[in-house]
């Protein structure tokens, strides 16, 4: 095992190692996600602090892992619409103090979908994109979010979450950008067609 390994206890800079080299290995898909994943770099490495402490917005900008489940064989993105965010989104949730982001991802699929996280072929553990977004509504902040893509039979996705979401759709890369953006993620069109370009490549971005 490694200094890094999620099993181990870390210490702050550990932490902030590991996170850094998961945002550096994020290729830019453009130059948003480039000014973001800066964004990201500088805040992690100025040692302000990235995990939720209490919700819903202390401290003001805080780590998300984020994880789109695609059922590869149908060509399908899991999207979930979420209560307090009325909005279509991937499945996720905040990076607890101490938590690898993976760890995150594992712990949030049990818990939102009733099944384990296998990391996509095409990613592995790592996230294949990278964003800096404002909420909005009542405790607006700002999330720090690394999109993982896992794999799954869209069959064995046979309940969700409903305390923090209202329904699950399966849409392929076409319809998901045939939804108009408002009602999405405001960056879910962007991973969307990053997704697309992952897949025709059958390989990491980063």
């Amino acid at each position: 095992m490694t200094s890094t390994d999620p099993l181990l206890p870390a210490s702050d800079h550990q932490r902030r190692a590991r996170l850094l080299s998961l945002v550096g290995a994020v290729e830019p898909w453009d130059d948003l996600e480039r000014a973001h994943r800066g964004t990201a770099t500088r805040w992690i490495a100025g040692g302000a602090p990235v995990h939720r402490v209490r919700k819903p917005d202390v401290p003001a900008t805080h780590l998300v892992s984020y994880f789109v489940v695609l059922d590869d064989t149908r060509g399908q993105l899991l999207l979930v619409a979420h209560r307090k965010a009325g909005l279509w989104l991937p499945t996720g949730g905040h990076v607890e103090p101490g938590e690898d982001p993976w760890a995150t991802v594992v712990r949030e699929c049990r818990e939102e979908l009733g099944i384990d996280a296998v990391a996509s072929p095409i990613t592995g553990e790592r996230p294949l994109f990278l964003t800096v977004t404002r909420t909005r509504g009542q405790g607006a902040h700002t999330d720090v979010s690394l999109w993982y893509l896992l794999e799954a039979d869209a069959r064995t996705v046979t309940s969700y979450d409903r305390d923090e979401f209202e329904a699950v759709r399966w849409l392929t890369d076409e319809q998901v950008l045939d939804e108009p953006a408002e009602l999405l993620d405001p960056h879910m069109h962007r991973f969307t067609r990053k997704l697309r370009h992952a897949r025709s490549r059958g390989q990491h971005c980063g």
